[in-house]
């Protein structure tokens, strides 16, 4: 396993890191946690977890592994500036996480889910969330106070520049850096931490294995091809996989042992190959799943993926019959939608959700 300085703070992470987002929730909660037990066993250190993830069992999952974690680890949750928009409310999330992990400190808090800079602002406001952290990391119950973002680069670096982080948390991988990387390269260049998520694209990249083997060298996986693009970039300091079998966790580890960096060549022939729309795809994150019609919006998103990612045409998709299986029986169709947005307001991408859906209004009606 490889281990990198987290920025300042001093700690020394695992370059995989065990993301909390993807538990087998048909399994034990014990079950799930031997998952984690397993991972720190390989020489993964850093856990990162949430409230609601995994129908909110995962700092549950969590705190039963830690109970019987032989080995020193980090851990990493999060909290949303809207819903904990007061210093109080920001402490009492903190305090909850804590009861439910089992710990007496987070070392990794995160402002969660940062969409826009009025997010930034609202965390950021007088006896708001950040002053609550501040209190929290004054009492001894959190180390560092960082953030998640889906912006832009430029707003990063804004974010970055006002010097209450220390350290950022992106959705970044193989296939859209050329349009994330400012935000990286700007966390790094001023010493900050950075973490990336989606680092599969949300699945996409092992369920087109074929349709990108230009991602892989000689003797690797498209895979194993997008895990070591990130392990192995020095301004990346932890990529978090979603792991549900220990086999996702054997793959990710056997790469962080031997990750030789990408070539020059390697990332030119790369940037060639992808298109512009790879950066419009949707990452699967899930955070849409709340359509007051009971609309399976994630779904939807992940069958149009095949559309914008490889460019298939409305008749290929009308007959994608292995893909429509995504949406059946999960509730209300995309031609139910009222245009109300809150799928788009939550988007992590920004995408225009409402129009896709009537699109595939267009294909479920023919």
């Amino acid at each position: 396993m490889i281990y990198k300085e987290y920025g300042k703070t001093g700690k020394k992470v695992s370059a995989v890191g065990f993301g909390g987002m993807r538990f087998d929730t048909s399994k034990s909660k014990e079950e799930n946690a031997e998952l984690l037990r397993y991972a720190n066993a390989k020489g993964i250190n850093y856990f990162d977890t949430a409230p609601y993830y995994c129908k909110d069992q995962s700092e549950d999952i969590f705190g039963i592994a830690f109970k019987n974690m032989p080995s020193d680890f980090y851990v990493s949750t999060k909290g949303k500036p809207n819903e904990f928009s007061t210093a109080t409310k920001a402490k009492n999330a903190v305090k909850k996480s804590l009861d439910r992990l089992g710990l007496s400190k987070i070392n990794f808090y995160h402002i969660w889910c940062l969409l826009k800079m009025e997010d930034y602002k609202l965390a950021m406001k007088p006896g708001g969330q950040y002053e609550g952290l501040l209190q929290c990391k004054e009492e001894g119950l959190i180390d560092h106070i960082v953030f998640s973002s889906h912006q832009p680069g430029h707003e990063i670096k804004d974010i970055l520049e006002d010097g209450k982080v220390e350290g950022v948390l992106l959705g970044i991988n193989i296939l859209n850096f050329p349009y994330r990387w400012d935000g990286v390269a700007a966390a790094y260049k001023k010493g900050y931490g950075v973490a990336a998520m989606n680092p599969l694209f949300g699945g996409a990249i092992p369920t087109h294995e074929k349709e990108l083997s230009f991602l892989a060298s000689k003797g690797e996986t498209p895979t194993e091809a997008a895990l070591r693009f990130l392990i192995s970039c020095p301004q990346i300091s932890v990529v978090l996989n979603g792991f549900t079998i220990r086999e996702h966790i054997d793959i990710a580890c056997r790469v962080a042992d031997k990750a030789l960096p990408f070539t020059n060549a390697d990332l030119k022939r790369i940037r060639k190959k992808i298109g512009d729309n790879m950066n419009s795809a949707c990452t699967g994150c899930g955070y849409c799943d709340h359509c007051p019609q009971g609309i399976p919006v994630p779904s939807y998103m992940q069958l149009y993926n095949e559309k914008q990612l490889f460019g298939s045409t409305n008749k290929e998709m009308k007959n994608k019959s292995y893909l429509w299986g995504l949406t059946k029986n999960q509730g209300a169709k995309a031609n139910e939608c009222t245009e109300c947005g809150q799928c788009e307001k939550v988007c992590t991408q920004h995408l225009n959700i409402i129009e896709r859906l009537k699109e595939i209004a267009s294909w479920e009606s023919k």
